[in-house]
């Protein structure tokens, strides 16, 4: 059986309609996953056909956009990206290179027509994961900071509606990645000690990265947080 199938999707900026690879769910299981919710595969890699790029405007979606897009984000996109697109097809098998021009085609649409900041933090994030597998450190980093930047933003303005405790330890890893030990620390402390987190997963994560930041810190002869001094563990 093919890893990939093929699936039909209407452009929501042109109305074109093309077709588009995915993974069969049944090569979706990850044999290993990193903190940051990194996932490593066996065969293909899901996440390379996670955007739909169409190939005759080159508008690039994930399932997360809106489902349509106004006259004034029609124009800013074509102003911005589509009327310098010739036209080319993403929708058979994506090699890495591929797979990052796809992700880097749907940050700067969702960029041109202002999509939800929770949408442009997890393509940077993707973004850097692609970087991650090549083992290119200084961009991984640098796109993990953008991610970073913007899931603190998601916080700031869509606490309310979001899973908190995911994307705070998320934000906290990233810190932690980035060697922002202090940062982080704050972050894996809101989701251990605030009371009204109740997701048990996310608690022992954040409890692991925590003691992960004693070591590193202890091992690197840093001055430890004063959450950490105070918390005694």
């Amino acid at each position: 059986m093919e890893p990939l199938f093929q699936i039909k999707v209407k452009c929501i900026c042109c109305e074109a309609s093309f077709q588009t690879s995915r993974v069969r769910p049944s090569l979706k299981k990850a044999v290993k996953t990193d903190s940051d919710f990194c996932s490593y595969f066996k065969t293909v890699n899901p996440d390379f056909y996670v955007v739909r790029v169409c190939p005759f405007c080159g508008f690039a979606t994930t399932e997360n956009f809106n489902e349509r897009i106004n006259e004034k984000q029609r124009t800013a996109y074509y102003e911005k990206i589509g009327n310098q697109w010739k036209h080319r097809d993403y929708g058979r098998e994506r090699d890495q290179a591929e797979a990052m021009e796809s992700y880097k085609l749907s940050l700067v649409t969702a960029q041109a027509i202002g999509e939800k900041d929770r949408v442009i933090a997890a393509l940077l994030h993707h973004i850097a994961w692609l970087y991650r597998y090549e083992g290119k450190k200084e961009q991984e980093d640098r796109f993990l900071k953008f991610a970073k930047d913007a899931y603190v933003r998601v916080y700031e303005t869509e606490r309310d509606s979001l899973s908190n405790a995911r994307l705070m330890f998320l934000i906290g890893d990233l810190h932690r990645r980035l060697g922002e030990y202090n940062e982080a620390v704050r972050w894996f402390g809101r989701v251990i000690h605030d009371k009204n987190i109740t997701d048990g997963a996310m608690i022992r994560a954040s409890r692991e990265q925590w003691q992960n930041i004693r070591e590193d810190m202890t091992g690197q002869g840093l001055e430890l947080p004063e959450e950490m001094r105070l918390s005694g563990s």
